[in-house]
């Protein structure tokens, strides 16, 4: 068996592990344990320079998430890690270290171990006049090479100028402030994207279920991106899941706004965000914000992670874990649609 195994309080459900609002999980089959695959295909692009989108290959039976190309799993199995900056620009002294280092370091040792993981925004609090971009996001990503799986982020809005309504990329009002460059050159260039969207497909490899992981930026608002978000909301998936920096209440962020009146024309599971620095689920929004990665806490939650696992009837079950103790604080399911189960 790959990794450790670890304590009543963590791991897959079912097995022991603490339950949180009267839901009862059931054991799962672990992906991650039955090794890495080589990728599946090369990356293409969806409209020209306008986004990436990835393709999985479904001829073998292999498992594994390693890259841009995506993959396939047996099941899905991955991590959210979200919002880590200190409390004031340029404070690189008091950027939160230890906190999303130890974060890392769980997800790393979780069994089984995810797959993969997804980050939601915010890598750093620098004025985009100044020169504290490259050295946070060196802290970040020093923290982050703990997990030695696979992670694809999501643009935050300290990303272009740290501003909620900020619009940088090419052509935007704000164009490219190095936070922006420095996003793009060391988060987007090592998974192959040219672009801050993307998406991710990853599916069984019996071709029994099918996901994608939709990448927006609601800071790089543009035509090119809103054709393009259309255009990969509408190809069917079992699962569809839409990863965006701010959550539907941040309505100055440009992109928010139209990239919601997109949703409305398309199935979709959940949103994926973070921006408000806490954990919260909202069934009637069918959003998760995980924003508790280092930043300064805005609501009761402690700092933590998630960890999201599709049981073998195929509802997605995601559990919110502390990070000292690793003690679930929270636990839901959701069918492939959105709609909570238990």
């Amino acid at each position: 068996m790959c990794g450790k195994q670890h304590a009543a309080g963590r791991g897959t459900p079912g097995t022991g592990g603490r339950r949180s609002a009267g839901f009862a999980v059931l054991a799962i089959a672990a992906a991650a344990c039955a090794g890495r695959a080589e990728e599946a295909t090369g990356a293409s692009t969806s409209g020209g320079t306008a986004g990436q989108t990835t393709t999985s290959s479904t001829t073998s039976a292999t498992s594994g998430v390693t890259g841009i190309s995506g993959g396939t799993l047996d099941l899905l199995n991955f991590a959210i890690v979200g919002d880590t900056r200190p409390p004031n620009a340029d404070d690189t002294a008091g950027y939160p270290t230890p906190i999303i280092t130890k974060i890392w370091q769980d997800v790393q040792a979780y069994s089984p171990r995810p797959a993969f993981a997804l980050t939601t925004g915010d890598y750093m609090f620098a004025n985009p006049t100044g020169t504290q971009q490259a050295p946070q996001m060196a802290l970040y990503l020093g923290a982050r090479a703990a997990f030695t799986n696979v992670v694809f982020a999501a643009m935050g809005n300290h990303e272009c100028t740290g501003a909620t309504d900020s619009n940088c990329g090419p052509g935007n009002k704000d164009g490219t402030p190095p936070n922006y460059a420095a996003f793009m050159t060391q988060m987007m260039a090592p998974l192959q994207v040219t672009v801050p969207y993307y998406t991710v497909n990853v599916a069984s490899p019996t071709g029994a279920w099918t996901a994608k992981f939709v990448f927006i930026a609601g800071n790089a608002w543009d035509a090119t991106q809103a054709s393009w978000f259309t255009a990969e909301l509408a190809k069917p998936t079992t699962y569809t899941f839409v990863v965006r920096h701010e959550g539907t209440t941040a309505d100055t962020a440009p992109g928010v706004t139209p990239s919601a009146a997109i949703m409305a024309t398309s199935p979709y599971t959940l949103l994926l965000a973070g921006h408000t620095h806490t954990f919260s689920y909202s069934a009637d929004e069918r959003e998760v914000i995980t924003g508790n990665g280092g930043a300064p806490l805005s609501g009761g939650m402690n700092y933590g992670y998630v960890v999201a696992q599709q049981r073998a009837d195929g509802a997605i079950v995601f559990q919110e874990f502390d990070y000292m103790t690793n003690a679930v604080q929270q636990t839901f399911a959701v069918e492939a649609d959105g709609t909570p189960t238990q």
